[in-house]
């Protein structure tokens, strides 16, 4: 892998990570994103997907404001985001200026969708998205097709490039933002760092878990005491109530994509990575060993999936996203 230095250097007074990390996805930036969609005039279409095995999942379409597609790009968030999530507005908002369509797509329980699914989400769900991938090629069959993810989005986002050829699904090129490389490490970081982030996912997590048992009584019987279990010990209980896996150690291998699991990558593959990632470790992508074109862009400051630029918090990872892609 091909190892850069990014041009990114923010002012003075964003070059804190925790800064960086926190109003990356305030309401603010997703308020911005809104009005500069608003200011495309592109029409949003939203589509419920077969992901085959009675799998549905949802997304949101959007054709460029005007003239024919440069392309297509598939947009893929984090943990707990969703498709408007500042992030996927925002990049959407740069792709669509450069004349891509975009389909922004949300994972089982984001983005309002746990009715579409009794199953849990968890982070080895990656089948159904790469069938989800291959409907929305076919629905829209625009050329070239990309794909980039934000944090476990961009760890999904790679894994679906692994599996592209054999699925049959002509991507193109793919860009991560901060993906997720080592489950069990970023798990550590997490309890080790500052207890906002894990009390921020923890919050949401545990919403979307209650939500779940509302919509499918039937289906999910957990009581409120495992609805307060700490982060570790409930990954424990979903993996061993709602997955095939033996414990938790094998869980977070099922989807790490450390050392040369993505040795057989075939489609080109760039990585924006910031060296003070506070939920990422920046260890983890010295061993990583993908094959093919990968390139990872590294910046001294950046925070996780911040990347802001100024006071209007513009973000250098959307425009560089838009730029990878469009390459």
């Amino acid at each position: 892998m091909i190892e850069t230095a990014s041009p990114y250097r923010p002012p003075w007074w964003l070059r804190s990570p925790h800064v960086q990390s926190l109003l990356g996805s305030s309401p603010m930036r997703v308020r911005r994103g809104a009005r500069m969609l608003a200011a495309l005039g592109t029409r949003a279409e939203a589509v419920v997907l077969d992901a085959g095995e009675g799998v549905r999942l949802q997304g949101v379409f959007n054709p460029p404001p005007a003239g024919e597609p440069r392309g297509l790009a598939l947009l893929l968030h984090g943990w707990e985001g969703s498709s408007e999530s500042s992030y996927m507005r925002l990049t959407a908002a740069r792709l669509l200026a450069a004349r891509f369509a975009t389909f922004r797509l949300n994972f089982r329980d984001h983005g309002g969708t746990h009715h579409l699914n009794p199953g849990l989400f968890h982070s080895n769900r990656i089948d159904e998205v790469v069938r989800a991938a291959v409907a929305v090629a076919e629905r829209y069959p625009i050329r070239p097709l990309v794909a980039a993810g934000y944090s476990l989005g961009g760890n999904f986002a790679l894994r679906l490039a692994l599996r592209a050829p054999a699925a049959g699904l002509p991507l193109a090129r793919v860009a991560a933002v901060c993906p997720l490389v080592d489950p069990a490490a970023t798990m550590d970081a997490m309890e080790r760092g500052m207890p906002q982030y894990l009390r921020y996912f923890e919050h949401k997590w545990r919403r979307s878990l209650q939500r779940k048992r509302e919509l499918f009584p039937e289906e999910h019987d957990f009581d409120d005491a495992t609805l307060r279990l700490r982060m570790r010990d409930l990954t424990a209980w979903l993996v061993e109530r709602h997955t095939d896996f033996a414990d938790l150690g094998a869980y977070f291998d099922g989807y790490s994509i450390a050392g040369d699991r993505l040795a057989a990558l075939q489609v080109p593959a760039d990585i924006l990575m910031a060296a003070d990632d506070p939920v990422i470790p920046l260890r983890d992508f010295r061993d990583l060993r993908p094959g093919g074109d990968a390139r990872l862009e590294l910046a001294g400051h950046g925070g996780h999936c911040g990347f802001l630029e100024n006071r209007r918090f513009d973000g250098y990872a959307e425009r560089w996203v838009a730029r990878r892609l469009a390459a």
